[in-house]
C-alpha cells in the first residue's frame, strides 16, 4: 500500500465501515453546514457500492437526514467513480494526493483527495456556477473492516 512516505491506496483497501465528518462553507448562504454520519463500501461485482447516510446540520435550521450512493471501480492504476445509475461521475489516480473534475452543466465540480494519512483520509469539493459557490470537506475514519 506504501512505498516510503508515499501511499498507494487500491480499490479493495475501502471496502468496509467508515465514520464521517463534513464541513460545508456555502458563500451564497450564511452559517456552515456540518454533517456526522457512515458510509460504507461494499462489495458489488467487480467494484464496491459506497453508501453514506449521516444527519447534516444548518445553524437555525432542523437536522437533514441524508444519504448518497457511488458505485467505484478499478480502471487499471485509476479509480473511477459512477453515480448510482450507472452514470459516469470522475476518475482518479489513488496517490496520496490527487484530483479530479467534473461539468455538470452549468456547474463545476472539482475534487482533492488526500490519503497522505491512509487509512484516514478526505475529499474536498469545491463546486462553482450561476447559482452554487461552496467548498466541502469530507473527513472519512476507517471505523471496521467489510460486513
Amino acid at each position: 500500500m506504501s512505498v516510503g512516505s508515499v501511499v498507494r491506496v487500491r480499490l479493495q483497501d475501502f471496502e468496509g465501515l467508515w465514520q464521517i465528518d463534513r464541513k460545508i462553507e456555502d458563500r451564497m448562504l450564511p452559517g456552515v453546514g456540518l454533517l456526522a454520519g457512515e458510509a460504507w463500501f461494499l462489495r458489488q461485482g467487480d467494484g464496491l457500492h459506497y453508501v453514506e447516510r449521516g444527519q447534516l446540520r444548518f445553524a437555525n435550521q432542523p437536522p437533514l437526514e441524508t444519504r448518497q450512493s457511488y458505485v467505484w471501480r478499478a480502471e487499471g492504476s485509476r479509480i473511477a467513480v459512477s453515480f448510482a445509475d450507472g452514470r459516469p461521475f470522475h476518475r482518479f489516480e489513488p496517490d496520496w494526493r490527487c484530483a479530479a473534475a467534473h461539468w455538470c452543466d452549468p456547474d463545476q465540480y472539482d475534487v482533492g483527495y488526500d490519503f497522505s494519512g491512509w487509512p484516514d483520509w478526505s475529499a474536498t469539493w469545491v463546486v462553482r456556477g450561476p447559482r452554487k459557490d461552496y467548498t466541502m470537506r469530507t473527513r472519512h475514519t476507517r471505523a471496521g473492516p467489510p460486513p
